[in-house]
């Protein structure tokens, strides 16, 4: 990222740039693993940046974490114990509470991250730091899924792009790792970026997942600050929850009493329908 007459330009690949124009900056400081920065926008509200990299904004986060949480918790359908690898902004914590969960684990490498966001995105995690349910972690995630086999109904990797601290998160190592510490007919779900522009991430997951799992695919949902068309999210299941009817999903979620601003029970069944670009990504089972 870089400061010019009151933008921050981020460099996303060789052939696009992203800049969004800086009101006023809330927070700069270097921590253990990484610069973060929080501003604010006069569209995007408050803006989280990881080295130079734009994570979260307060105004179009609910798309990101309500499609990374609720379509693998719906699914499922009864899931208890749920594990977050990163997510520090607590943006994914309380999407993942609003359900009957038992505990809602999150792993988290840069204790700066949940410090700063609790101080300064307090909007994003709506409380969830303080819920008893939240047993927060700051550690590897890596690390950490090997240690726990067995443990876990819904995984979600909130991972920064595959650079520095995130990097290993999109490990062949790590997906089995990952796999190994779901319960049977667990779910894993990744974020992986817009395949419009880093389509060999999302190739380089599937290539994985379909070696570890039954049902592989991706689901997809449009990020605004996200630039290039669709974000993509891996799946991962030896069951068969992808399947779960329209009847059930919608049952699920008025039960629940979530009333998402962009999940519903119409949008959890299309998010399956895959533009032909992004199903060529996949490999055939």
């Amino acid at each position: 990222m870089s400061d010019t007459s009151g933008w921050s330009v981020e460099r996303l690949h060789a052939d696009l740039n992203q800049a969004l124009r800086i009101g006023k900056v809330l927070f700069d400081n270097q921590s253990a693993h990484q610069r973060i920065v929080v501003f604010e926008n006069p569209t995007f509200g408050r803006v989280l940046t990881l080295d130079g990299v734009v994570q979260v904004t307060e105004r179009d986060n609910f798309i990101y974490h309500e499609m990374l949480t609720h379509v693998p918790m719906i699914a499922h359908g009864a899931a208890k114990r749920v594990l977050i690898i990163g997510g520090g902004d607590g943006g994914m914590a309380k999407e993942a509470l609003r359900h009957p969960v038992e505990t809602v684990t999150m792993v988290e490498i840069d204790a700066g991250v949940v410090e700063f966001s609790r101080e300064y995105l307090p909007m994003v995690s709506q409380g969830a730091f303080d819920d008893p349910r939240l047993d927060l972690q700051i550690a590897d995630g890596a690390e950490f899924v090997r240690d726990h086999a067995g443990a876990f109904d819904v995984i979600i990797v909130d991972s920064t792009d595959p650079v520095g601290p995130g990097e290993v998160l999109f490990s062949d190592h790590f997906y089995g790792h990952a796999k190994r510490a779901l319960r049977a007919d667990g779910i894993l779900v990744t974020q992986n970026g817009v395949p419009f522009m880093q389509g060999d991430e999302l190739a380089g997951t599937m290539r994985a997942f379909r070696e570890l799992f039954r049902d592989a695919t991706a689901f997809v949902a449009p990020v605004p600050t996200y630039q290039g068309g669709f974000m993509a999210f891996g799946w991962g299941t030896d069951g068969q929850a992808r399947h779960t009817d329209g009847e059930t999903v919608a049952r699920r979620l008025a039960a629940a009493g979530i009333d998402g601003e962009y999940y519903n029970a119409d949008i959890h069944q299309a998010a399956f329908a895959l533009p032909g670009y992004v199903r060529r990504l996949i490999p055939a089972p």
